[in-house]
């Protein structure tokens, strides 16, 4: 009976072939008639193909809906497969079955995922020990959207920052005192060594986001990862940047990015 399907779908198609072989030939003899320029007979062509895919389109959904039938792309070869809707669900339900795996659940959880997310909120700490005693801006974000695309660049990156940026970086004040130990049993601590410091006042609002980004991609370029275990490059670029933008958040019930 499917056999009997497909060959009247077959039928269709090359009824679509022959339309479509009719027209080119009309295209043509207009083209010598009227001394159409190239671009207007590649314009022609593209609509004659488009009207021909577009009547294969409608043709195949009629037959779809007519016979209840099923399209999908089959496994490994990604050809397309006509199949009985009923039994497409029957070995469906037998797989769920005979696996075991799977849960109905009697209620969406969407509403539950939403539930569990909230957007950042901004909030000042003071900073006594600097003149005037300014204000230390902190977002918390421990349940925004985007955390859990920061904590996986998180793992994905960090170790690659241990592995060639590690060595010249301090991160905290007992990191810079073991620093300069490992400076001074090397013999690099002299008396005319300077040491100096600098401070930068806001920080993180003043980094350019896309020029950050661009510094992230040249630094894996530079190291030769198009890959970072399995992730390319760009994905990871598009994953970063979407965790910058997306930073929106709460200030005394007002919204802000």
């Amino acid at each position: 009976m499917l056999n009997v399907k497909l060959q009247g779908y077959e039928n269709k198609i090359e009824d679509q072939e022959y339309l479509y072989q009719q027209e080119v030939p009309s295209v043509l003899q207009q083209i010598e008639n009227t001394n159409s320029s190239l671009p207007t007979f590649q314009r022609n062509l593209t609509i004659c193909h488009i009207k021909a895919k577009r009547q294969s389109i409608q043709a195949t959904k009629c037959r779809l809906k007519k016979y209840n039938q099923i399209l999908r792309v089959t496994d490994k070869a990604g050809i397309f497969h006509f199949g009985d809707t009923k039994d497409c669900k029957r070995k469906a339900g037998a797989y769920r079955q005979k696996a075991g795996a799977y849960v109905e659940l009697e209620t969406n959880p969407l509403r539950s995922v939403f539930d569990k997310v909230e957007l950042a909120y901004l909030y000042f700490v003071p900073k006594p020990h600097k003149e005037e005693t300014p204000l230390r801006p902190i977002v918390l974000s421990m349940s925004k959207p985007t955390t859990s695309i920061s904590k996986f660049l998180d793992r994905l990156l960090r170790p690659l920052f241990d592995k060639h940026v590690r060595s010249t970086t301090i991160i905290d004040g007992v990191d810079l005192i073991r620093r300069l130990e490992t400076y001074a049993a090397n013999g690099y601590l002299k008396p005319t060594t300077h040491l100096c410091t600098f401070d930068i006042t806001d920080l993180y609002t003043i980094l350019p986001q896309e020029e950050s980004l661009n510094i992230l991609t040249q630094i894996l370029m530079k190291h030769g990862y198009r890959k970072v275990r399995g992730v390319p490059t760009d994905a990871i670029r598009k994953l970063a940047r979407l965790v910058s933008t997306e930073n929106v958040f709460i200030y005394e019930k007002k919204f802000y990015r």
